[in-house]
């Protein structure tokens, strides 16, 4: 599974090239304005010292988005081993959501997250976690593609169910998926996609189950179909 993992982290990546670049280009853009702008206050006969120290401030904090960014990509790329820790699933579903703003953007597809008012917790491997939350963001872009602009919409939320297991719902105003189908979709290679690997949900499934939890999808009645991942909370575990 590590190495299909792997491949379907790269594809992901590829898929993703003008976020990461939009991404990059926002802080790179910024330290340049900024230097620019420096250079300027520099040429007065009597430069303000203090606007200076306020824009090499500015110029760190850009400096540190733009290796944020590098580092995010890098953790994501990277195959090393495991590693569970507590996290808040709210901030992890809501980095999941930016990380794809501008693919989704591109396609005109409107994202949207409805975050739990509780402190929701798990204990799991974060990249991969988000690997898993990924692949189904992705899939549910896709879904709605094709359809009218007020069509094109996916919702992440989380929430907390039975007081001791939380709930990560991915939903789509799409077509939905045959109710024939709903047993094979996590199954290794099977894909609907033209060019589609069939390994984005299988992953997903691997990743969830490895982490004591269970994913699943549904239909809606009005339209479009729900993928639910759930997970122990990190105080079960």
């Amino acid at each position: 599974m590590s190495e299909l993992a792997h491949l379907n982290r790269r594809a992901t990546v590829g898929e993703m090239s003008a976020s990461i670049a939009h991404e990059l280009n926002q802080p790179l853009a910024a330290i340049l304005i900024n230097a620019e702008a420096a250079q300027q206050v520099l040429r007065h006969p009597a430069p303000d010292l203090g606007e200076i120290s306020e824009i090499l401030d500015h110029i760190r904090r850009d400096d540190q988005r733009a290796a944020e960014v590098i580092q995010r990509l890098r953790s994501f790329l990277k195959r090393d081993p495991a590693e569970r820790r507590e996290l808040d699933l709210n901030a992890t579903v809501g980095e999941v959501f930016r990380f794809l703003s501008v693919q989704a953007l591109t396609h005109d597809v409107e994202l949207a997250t409805e975050p739990s008012s509780a402190n929701i917790r798990v204990k799991a491997d974060k990249i991969q976690l988000q690997q898993a939350l990924l692949n189904l963001v992705v899939n549910a872009m896709d879904a709605v593609a094709h359809l009218p602009d007020d069509r094109r919409r996916v919702v992440g939320r989380t929430s907390l169910v039975d007081g001791n297991q939380a709930l990560v719902s991915i939903a789509d105003t799409g077509d939905g998926v045959l109710a024939e189908k709903m047993t094979e979709i996590f199954k290794p290679f099977f894909t609907t996609k033209a060019q589609g690997m069939g390994i984005g949900l299988s992953i997903a499934h691997t990743i969830v189950e490895a982490h004591g939890g269970r994913i699943w999808a549904e239909n809606v009645p009005s339209g479009g179909a729900v993928f639910h991942v759930s997970l122990p909370l990190a105080a079960q575990r």
